[in-house]
């Protein structure tokens, strides 16, 4: 499974590539603005942007997001940003809603226009497999299904509970859900996996990258799926790396190393 990251903040993409395990970056105008505020005050934000390229390079595409609501709009915002921003390091994928409340099927005209001119789209903003279906046969490069959007529907919406109440945004929703559904959806690694299903059966070029990723054990789950990307925030990516026996493993190696002097191996 391709890992991406899901973040706008220079200093998280550096870091995160120098660990080797970065494919791709995802950001949208919230997370740009929100670098942007924390990093870098005083800088453009086409600077901005076009360092976040150079920083990711030729081999990891970096999704920028339209911000039109209708399809005239969306592929007029597509065509400056993929103009502007793609010959910098040849890595742009635009992103694109799946619908818009202009009009339901704004989102699906756009990907056929943009794909028909060449330019890569990851269609976000999924929220069920049958939206993903439609994007890919439109011609999406990718389709990114919302699991921890969905998670938070079904128990807002199903369960009555309230965030930040009942539950937190990180917590963890079982992958076959509590005993409720969104017409057959039972969770957000559930819409992953159907997604995954659906667009393999018919051979779709299109990748699934699973979005809205709230926790390491979510992370697990898409990838034993077969989702084809997972676009992961930062600090979740941190959490991945960690386990309380593995810091009482290291600690125990080092002191012991240093009651045997084993570092004299290494002077």
């Amino acid at each position: 499974m391709k890992i991406f990251v899901d973040t706008a903040k220079l200093s998280e993409i550096r870091e995160a590539i120098s660990w080797g395990i970065v494919d791709g970056v995802t950001t949208n105008p919230s997370l740009v603005k929100k670098a942007i505020g924390e990093e870098k005050e005083d800088t453009k934000l086409e600077d901005y942007i076009a360092e976040i390229l150079k920083v990711a390079g030729k081999t990891r595409p970096v999704s920028l997001e339209v911000m039109g609501l209708t399809a005239e709009e969306m592929v007029r915002e597509a065509e400056i940003l993929y103009e502007k921003f793609n010959d910098i390091a040849n890595n742009v994928v635009i992103k694109v809603p799946i619908n818009t409340y202009k009009g339901y099927y704004e989102g699906l005209k756009t990907i056929k226009t943009l794909s028909e001119e060449g330019i890569p789209v990851n269609c976000t903003l999924i929220m069920t497999p049958e939206q993903a279906l439609l994007a890919a046969k439109a011609g999406a490069r990718y389709v990114s299904p919302f699991a921890g959007r969905i998670d938070d529907y079904l128990r807002e919406e199903k369960l009555n509970m309230k965030k930040g109440v009942d539950f937190k945004k990180h917590d963890y929703y079982p992958w076959d859900g509590k005993g409720v559904d969104d017409n057959g959806i039972k969770s957000g690694s559930d819409l992953v996996e159907k997604t995954v299903i659906i667009l393999e059966n018919y051979g779709y070029d299109t990748e699934v990258i699973a979005s809205s990723i709230r926790n390491p054990r979510q992370v697990r789950e898409v990838a034993l799926i077969g989702a084809h990307i997972a676009t992961i925030p930062f600090s979740v990516l941190e959490k991945m790396l960690l386990h309380p026996k593995t810091k009482e493993g290291i600690e125990k190696f080092s002191e012991d190393a240093a009651e045997s002097g084993y570092e004299r191996l290494f002077s």
